[in-house]
């Protein structure tokens, strides 16, 4: 029985572990065949930068080398699902597919890496921002894409939901015309970075749904309104809730005046995520609760100082905090300052 195994595995280029591996490598095309699997997740454990030059199509992205690899493929996957997992040359990789089959993970490992994919001539795909993955209350799948600075692209169950998208800003050049169209389109206030008309509609389409301000809407031509306070059902699992977001800085209030901007929480199959916008460390975030994921700016004059991030992310509390809209703002501190408060810092490319 055990030979007969064994040639199963070989036919689809799989080979069993051996001594204290628990789980199987494979090469090129008995990996590719295997990818093709909807039921399989693809996972890359390189580092953002190397995931950027060119990656699987379709990898979900988590560093192997990061101290909470484990928590955050447990996270994004579910134990019951065959993981194909691969790195630049199949050393890292291998030890992921080890560290998570003591986990129960089954894992299949690309033997010789990206490289012998890439020397068998087979695709690669490229991005300039980095992916991360949540699972939600129902354990479907969340991506965000840190697009730059406050745009933002998430994808959930078939959706396309982007906010404040901008094409291009400094050097950097969003392609979005290369992107779906947009489900839901969510913008927070009337600044070019953050309300760019060309965007908005290479983004939009037959069935897209525009969210925003009065004063975008009007600007714009069309759009549904929200206003501070309002909120909407969106489907069955998904709500916006539009929260305020201003200045209080003196000297800094003619930036983002109160009740103009909105900032915005959306609750997603019970994820719940909240997009600040440009605002400052304000009383009504005293009222945002149960934050799962939450993006904060930090950019003075404009938005929020590192002291007042910190002190916004000590009242939200939320699980896994995203600094954006920083520019060119040092935020090295941050994580360190917060690691008491159990909260996860990932700084992303969100200059």
């Amino acid at each position: 029985m055990k030979k007969i195994i064994t040639c199963l595995l070989a036919t689809l280029g799989l080979t069993t572990a051996c001594g204290k591996q628990n789980f199987e490598n494979a090469d090129v095309k008995g990996f590719s065949a295997l990818i093709e699997d909807s039921g399989v997740v693809l996972l890359d454990v390189r580092t953002a930068a190397e995931y950027a030059e060119g990656h699987i199509e379709g990898a979900v992205l988590i560093d192997q080398g990061q101290r909470d690899f484990i928590e955050k493929v447990k996270a994004a996957i579910p134990v019951e699902k065959k993981i194909a997992v691969y790195c630049r040359s199949g050393r890292r990789s291998a030890n992921a597919a080890n560290r998570l089959a003591a986990e129960s993970y089954q894992c299949v490992n690309l033997q010789g890496g990206i490289l012998v994919w890439k020397e068998a001539g087979m695709p690669v795909t490229a991005e300039t921002y980095e992916v991360d993955v949540f699972k939600t209350k129902s354990g479907k799948t969340m991506k965000f894409h840190a697009l730059v600075h406050a745009s933002i692209r998430i994808q959930y169950d078939g959706k396309e939901i982007e906010i404040d998208p901008v094409a291009k800003l400094g050097k950097k050049t969003i392609d979005y015309a290369a992107m779906p169209k947009a489900d839901y389109l969510l913008v927070t206030h009337e600044h070019f970075d953050h309300f760019n008309q060309e965007a908005i509609k290479m983004l939009s389409g037959e069935k897209t749904r525009f969210i925003t301000n009065k004063r975008c809407a009007d600007m714009y031509g069309s759009g549904e309104v929200m206003a501070n306070g309002d909120k909407i059902q969106i489907a069955d699992d998904f709500t916006i809730e539009a929260v305020p977001a201003y200045n209080t800085t003196e000297g800094h209030t003619q930036f983002h005046p109160k009740g103009r901007d909105n900032g915005y929480v959306l609750t997603i199959d019970g994820l719940r995520i909240y997009i600040a916008g440009d605002t400052e460390d304000i009383p009504e975030m005293e009222a945002i609760k149960d934050i799962d994921i939450a993006f904060l700016p930090c950019n003075q004059p404009y938005t929020m100082t590192t002291e007042q991030l910190v002190r916004a992310a000590k009242i939200i509390k939320p699980k896994v905090l995203f600094p954006y809209h920083y520019g060119q703002t040092d935020l090295s501190g941050v994580p360190a300052q917060l690691q008491s408060d159990g909260i996860d810092v990932r700084i992303r490319h969100y200059e």
